[in-house]
């Protein structure tokens, strides 16, 4: 279940950077619970890049919206957070080859 759910927040973007939310480093946790009718809740606990950010609710409700579409998520919970704050060091080598952080 982990691989599915990782496999939605890499389609889901920071929109003011080209990079997923998993490999920005800004998902903290994740738990999939099954439910007694074969179905999954789902709760992430995600950060944003800066706790001024003014799309956090228009990411959680997108990886919300897109975890729900799955036939093995009934509910999908998120939660923003801001402890311990993000920080470059939580990207990818992905993330940070994109945004060049990898220049010498």
């Amino acid at each position: 279940m982990d691989k599915q759910i990782i496999d939605i927040l890499k389609q889901c973007f920071d929109p003011e950077l080209p990079i997923d939310l998993w490999n920005l480093g800004l998902i903290y946790e994740i738990n999939a619970k099954p439910l007694n009718d074969g179905t999954h809740e789902v709760g992430i606990i995600m950060t944003l890049t800066t706790p001024g950010c003014t799309m956090g609710e228009h990411m959680a409700a997108d990886i919300k919206q897109k975890l729900e579409n799955l036939d093995e998520i009934s509910q999908a919970n998120v939660t923003v957070t801001f402890d311990p704050p993000w920080e470059p060091s939580m990207m990818s080598d992905e993330a940070r080859e994109k945004l060049g952080f990898n220049k010498k």
